[in-house]
Protein backbone atom coordinates (compact mmCIF):
# COMPACT_ATOMS: atom_id res chain seq x y z
CA UNK A 1 0.00 0.00 0.00
CA UNK A 2 1.17 3.54 -0.77
CA UNK A 3 2.99 5.10 2.23
CA UNK A 4 0.98 7.88 3.85
CA UNK A 5 -2.32 6.87 2.22
CA UNK A 6 -4.09 6.66 5.59
CA UNK A 7 -3.08 10.23 6.41
CA UNK A 8 -4.22 11.40 2.96
CA UNK A 9 -7.62 9.78 3.54
CA UNK A 10 -7.89 11.54 6.91
CA UNK A 11 -7.03 14.82 5.19
CA UNK A 12 -9.70 14.11 2.57
CA UNK A 13 -12.33 13.79 5.30
CA UNK A 14 -11.21 17.06 6.91
CA UNK A 15 -11.19 18.95 3.62
CA UNK A 16 -14.61 17.55 2.80
CA UNK A 17 -15.95 18.75 6.14
CA UNK A 18 -14.41 22.16 5.44
CA UNK A 19 -16.17 22.31 2.06
CA UNK A 20 -19.47 21.55 3.74
CA UNK A 21 -18.95 24.33 6.29
CA UNK A 22 -18.12 26.71 3.44
CA UNK A 23 -21.37 25.77 1.70
CA UNK A 24 -23.38 26.45 4.86
CA UNK A 25 -21.60 29.78 5.34
CA UNK A 26 -22.38 30.79 1.76
CA UNK A 27 -26.01 29.82 2.29
CA UNK A 28 -26.03 32.05 5.39
CA UNK A 29 -24.93 35.01 3.26
CA UNK A 30 -21.25 35.16 4.24
CA UNK A 31 -19.27 36.54 1.30
CA UNK A 32 -16.30 34.54 0.05
CA UNK A 33 -13.63 37.14 0.85
CA UNK A 34 -14.89 37.52 4.43
CA UNK A 35 -15.07 33.77 4.93
CA UNK A 36 -11.54 33.23 3.59
CA UNK A 37 -10.22 35.96 5.90
CA UNK A 38 -12.04 34.60 8.94
CA UNK A 39 -10.84 31.04 8.46
CA UNK A 40 -7.30 32.42 8.03
CA UNK A 41 -7.65 34.39 11.27
CA UNK A 42 -8.36 31.17 13.14
CA UNK A 43 -6.04 28.88 11.18
CA UNK A 44 -2.96 31.12 11.50
CA UNK A 45 -2.72 31.35 15.31
CA UNK A 46 -3.84 27.75 15.74
CA UNK A 47 -1.12 26.31 13.50
CA UNK A 48 1.51 28.61 15.03
CA UNK A 49 0.63 27.56 18.58
CA UNK A 50 0.54 23.92 17.46
CA UNK A 51 4.00 24.22 15.92
CA UNK A 52 5.38 25.85 19.07
CA UNK A 53 3.77 23.21 21.31
CA UNK A 54 5.32 20.45 19.20
CA UNK A 55 8.66 22.32 19.13
CA UNK A 56 8.54 22.09 15.35
CA UNK A 57 8.73 25.79 14.46
CA UNK A 58 12.12 25.86 12.75
CA UNK A 59 12.71 29.16 10.95
CA UNK A 60 15.27 27.88 8.47
CA UNK A 61 15.52 28.79 4.75
CA UNK A 62 13.45 25.71 3.84
CA UNK A 63 10.44 27.35 5.53
CA UNK A 64 10.34 29.86 2.68
CA UNK A 65 8.71 27.16 0.57
CA UNK A 66 5.74 27.43 2.92
CA UNK A 67 5.65 31.21 2.51
CA UNK A 68 5.73 30.80 -1.26
CA UNK A 69 2.90 28.26 -1.01
CA UNK A 70 0.84 30.81 0.93
CA UNK A 71 1.38 33.42 -1.78
CA UNK A 72 0.59 31.03 -4.62
CA UNK A 73 -2.50 29.57 -2.94
CA UNK A 74 -3.90 33.02 -2.21
CA UNK A 75 -3.41 33.90 -5.88
CA UNK A 76 -5.28 30.70 -6.76
CA UNK A 77 -8.28 31.34 -4.51
CA UNK A 78 -8.42 35.03 -5.44
CA UNK A 79 -8.58 34.27 -9.16
CA UNK A 80 -11.08 31.46 -8.66
CA UNK A 81 -13.44 33.74 -6.72
CA UNK A 82 -13.02 36.49 -9.34
CA UNK A 83 -13.76 34.01 -12.14
CA UNK A 84 -17.21 33.36 -10.67
CA UNK A 85 -18.27 36.97 -11.19
CA UNK A 86 -18.73 36.46 -14.92
CA UNK A 87 -18.56 32.68 -15.20
CA UNK A 88 -20.66 29.66 -14.33
CA UNK A 89 -19.78 27.78 -11.16
CA UNK A 90 -20.89 24.54 -12.84
CA UNK A 91 -18.08 25.10 -15.35
CA UNK A 92 -15.40 26.76 -13.24
CA UNK A 93 -15.60 24.58 -10.12
CA UNK A 94 -14.77 21.31 -11.96
CA UNK A 95 -11.88 23.03 -13.75
CA UNK A 96 -10.47 24.32 -10.45
CA UNK A 97 -10.77 20.91 -8.82
CA UNK A 98 -8.58 19.42 -11.54
CA UNK A 99 -5.52 21.14 -10.07
CA UNK A 100 -4.48 17.80 -8.57
CA UNK A 101 -3.75 16.47 -12.06
CA UNK A 102 -1.14 19.21 -12.53
CA UNK A 103 0.35 18.47 -9.11
CA UNK A 104 0.64 14.79 -10.00
CA UNK A 105 2.20 15.57 -13.38
CA UNK A 106 4.72 17.97 -11.83
CA UNK A 107 5.62 15.49 -9.09
CA UNK A 108 6.24 12.81 -11.70
CA UNK A 109 8.14 15.11 -14.07
CA UNK A 110 10.13 17.26 -11.63
CA UNK A 111 10.48 15.06 -8.55
CA UNK A 112 10.83 11.85 -10.58
CA UNK A 113 8.04 10.02 -8.77
CA UNK A 114 7.21 6.76 -10.59
CA UNK A 115 4.31 6.55 -13.03
CA UNK A 116 2.68 3.12 -12.93
CA UNK A 117 -0.38 1.79 -14.74
CA UNK A 118 -2.26 1.64 -11.42
CA UNK A 119 -1.42 5.27 -10.67
CA UNK A 120 -2.47 6.34 -14.17
CA UNK A 121 -5.75 4.45 -13.81
CA UNK A 122 -6.38 5.98 -10.39
CA UNK A 123 -5.78 9.51 -11.67
CA UNK A 124 -8.09 8.89 -14.62
CA UNK A 125 -10.83 7.62 -12.30
CA UNK A 126 -10.37 10.63 -10.03
CA UNK A 127 -10.76 12.94 -13.02
CA UNK A 128 -13.97 11.18 -14.08
CA UNK A 129 -15.31 11.46 -10.52
CA UNK A 130 -14.67 15.21 -10.47
CA UNK A 131 -16.59 15.72 -13.71
CA UNK A 132 -19.47 13.53 -12.52
CA UNK A 133 -19.83 15.11 -9.08
CA UNK A 134 -19.05 18.73 -9.82
CA UNK A 135 -20.37 19.11 -13.32
CA UNK A 136 -24.00 18.29 -12.73
CA UNK A 137 -26.57 20.90 -13.61
CA UNK A 138 -28.33 22.48 -10.66
CA UNK A 139 -31.48 23.11 -12.65
CA UNK A 140 -30.94 26.87 -12.57
CA UNK A 141 -29.91 29.03 -15.51
CA UNK A 142 -26.15 29.26 -15.82
CA UNK A 143 -24.12 32.33 -16.64
CA UNK A 144 -22.11 31.94 -19.81
CA UNK A 145 -18.41 31.68 -19.05
CA UNK A 146 -16.56 34.63 -20.59
CA UNK A 147 -13.03 34.52 -21.93
CA UNK A 148 -11.85 36.58 -18.95
CA UNK A 149 -13.52 34.21 -16.50
CA UNK A 150 -12.02 31.17 -18.20
CA UNK A 151 -8.57 32.78 -18.12
CA UNK A 152 -8.88 33.46 -14.39
CA UNK A 153 -10.02 29.96 -13.49
CA UNK A 154 -7.22 28.44 -15.57
CA UNK A 155 -4.70 30.66 -13.77
CA UNK A 156 -6.24 29.59 -10.45
CA UNK A 157 -6.03 25.92 -11.40
CA UNK A 158 -2.37 26.15 -12.43
CA UNK A 159 -1.52 28.10 -9.26
CA UNK A 160 -3.27 25.57 -7.00
CA UNK A 161 -1.48 22.70 -8.72
CA UNK A 162 1.88 24.40 -8.19
CA UNK A 163 1.01 25.43 -4.62
CA UNK A 164 0.27 21.85 -3.62
CA UNK A 165 3.63 20.72 -5.02
CA UNK A 166 5.48 23.37 -2.99
CA UNK A 167 4.55 21.54 0.22
CA UNK A 168 6.37 18.44 -0.98
CA UNK A 169 9.39 20.46 -2.11
CA UNK A 170 9.56 22.17 1.28
CA UNK A 171 9.46 18.81 3.04
CA UNK A 172 12.22 17.46 0.81
CA UNK A 173 14.26 20.57 1.68
CA UNK A 174 14.07 19.58 5.34
CA UNK A 175 11.33 21.79 6.77
CA UNK A 176 8.98 20.20 9.34
CA UNK A 177 5.29 20.09 8.28
CA UNK A 178 4.30 22.41 11.13
CA UNK A 179 6.83 25.03 10.06
CA UNK A 180 5.70 24.94 6.43
CA UNK A 181 2.08 25.41 7.44
CA UNK A 182 2.91 28.24 9.83
CA UNK A 183 4.91 30.08 7.17
CA UNK A 184 2.09 29.56 4.69
CA UNK A 185 -0.50 30.82 7.18
CA UNK A 186 1.39 34.02 7.99
CA UNK A 187 1.50 35.00 4.32
CA UNK A 188 -2.01 33.84 3.44
CA UNK A 189 -3.63 35.50 6.47
CA UNK A 190 -1.88 38.80 5.78
CA UNK A 191 -2.93 38.80 2.13
CA UNK A 192 -6.52 37.78 2.91
CA UNK A 193 -6.85 40.62 5.42
CA UNK A 194 -5.30 43.18 3.07
CA UNK A 195 -7.62 42.07 0.30
CA UNK A 196 -10.71 42.68 2.43
CA UNK A 197 -9.34 46.06 3.48
CA UNK A 198 -8.78 47.15 -0.12
CA UNK A 199 -12.12 45.73 -1.28
CA UNK A 200 -14.27 47.11 1.56
CA UNK A 201 -12.24 50.09 2.73
CA UNK A 202 -12.22 48.57 6.21
CA UNK A 203 -11.75 45.27 8.01
CA UNK A 204 -15.04 44.45 9.70
CA UNK A 205 -16.19 40.89 9.01
CA UNK A 206 -19.76 39.90 9.83
CA UNK A 207 -20.16 38.42 13.30
CA UNK A 208 -22.34 35.70 11.84
CA UNK A 209 -19.28 34.41 10.01
CA UNK A 210 -17.15 33.89 13.12
CA UNK A 211 -18.49 30.41 14.02
CA UNK A 212 -18.04 29.23 10.44
CA UNK A 213 -14.50 30.63 10.31
CA UNK A 214 -13.61 28.94 13.58
CA UNK A 215 -14.99 25.57 12.52
CA UNK A 216 -13.29 25.53 9.15
CA UNK A 217 -10.05 26.82 10.68
CA UNK A 218 -9.94 23.76 12.93
CA UNK A 219 -10.89 21.30 10.18
CA UNK A 220 -8.32 22.73 7.78
CA UNK A 221 -5.64 22.61 10.48
CA UNK A 222 -6.31 18.90 10.99
CA UNK A 223 -6.46 18.32 7.25
CA UNK A 224 -3.21 20.06 6.38
CA UNK A 225 -1.31 18.58 9.32
CA UNK A 226 -2.29 15.04 8.33
CA UNK A 227 -1.66 15.68 4.63
CA UNK A 228 1.82 17.13 5.13
CA UNK A 229 2.82 14.34 7.49
CA UNK A 230 1.64 11.96 4.79
CA UNK A 231 3.67 13.81 2.15
CA UNK A 232 6.71 13.49 4.38
CA UNK A 233 6.68 9.72 3.75
CA UNK A 234 4.66 9.26 0.55
CA UNK A 235 4.43 10.45 -3.07
CA UNK A 236 2.68 13.72 -3.89
CA UNK A 237 1.41 12.26 -7.17
CA UNK A 238 -0.83 9.90 -5.15
CA UNK A 239 -1.54 11.62 -1.84
CA UNK A 240 -2.54 15.04 -3.22
CA UNK A 241 -5.18 13.58 -5.59
CA UNK A 242 -6.61 11.43 -2.78
CA UNK A 243 -6.81 14.40 -0.40
CA UNK A 244 -8.48 16.49 -3.11
CA UNK A 245 -11.33 13.97 -3.33
CA UNK A 246 -12.79 15.57 -0.21
CA UNK A 247 -15.92 16.47 -2.18
CA UNK A 248 -16.90 12.80 -1.84
CA UNK A 249 -17.21 13.20 1.92
CA UNK A 250 -18.95 16.56 1.39
CA UNK A 251 -21.63 14.93 -0.75
CA UNK A 252 -22.20 12.07 1.69
CA UNK A 253 -22.28 14.29 4.78
CA UNK A 254 -24.55 16.79 3.05
CA UNK A 255 -26.97 13.99 2.27
CA UNK A 256 -26.95 12.58 5.81
CA UNK A 257 -27.10 15.86 7.77
CA UNK A 258 -29.02 18.21 5.50
CA UNK A 259 -30.93 15.87 3.18
CA UNK A 260 -29.21 17.34 0.13
CA UNK A 261 -30.27 15.63 -3.12
CA UNK A 262 -28.07 12.80 -4.36
CA UNK A 263 -28.85 12.05 -8.00
CA UNK A 264 -27.86 8.90 -9.82
CA UNK A 265 -25.10 10.84 -11.55
CA UNK A 266 -23.67 11.88 -8.18
CA UNK A 267 -23.98 8.33 -6.87
CA UNK A 268 -22.07 7.09 -9.88
CA UNK A 269 -19.46 9.77 -9.27
CA UNK A 270 -19.07 8.64 -5.66
CA UNK A 271 -18.59 5.05 -6.78
CA UNK A 272 -15.94 6.09 -9.30
CA UNK A 273 -14.21 8.22 -6.65
CA UNK A 274 -14.13 5.26 -4.28
CA UNK A 275 -12.58 3.15 -7.03
CA UNK A 276 -10.01 5.91 -7.62
CA UNK A 277 -9.04 5.95 -3.95
CA UNK A 278 -8.60 2.17 -3.84
CA UNK A 279 -6.59 2.18 -7.06
CA UNK A 280 -4.31 5.00 -5.91
CA UNK A 281 -3.86 3.38 -2.50
CA UNK A 282 -2.33 0.31 -4.12
CA UNK A 283 -0.52 2.07 -6.99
Amino acid sequence: MTPGIGLALAAMVCFGAGDLIYKRAAAAGIEARHFIMLQAWFFCPLVTVYALARQQLVLAPAALWGSLAGLVMFFAFYNFSRSLRTGSISTNAPIFRLSFTLTAALAIGLLHEPLTLMKLAGLALALIAVVALAGESSGRPHTATSAGSLTRVLLATVAAGIGNLLYKIGLLAGSPPETLLSAQAWVFCSLATLFVWFADGRVKPPRAGLPYGAMVGVTLLAGFITLLHGLAVGPASVLIPVAQLGFVFTAVLGRLLFAEPLSWRKRGGLAVAAAAMVTLAFS
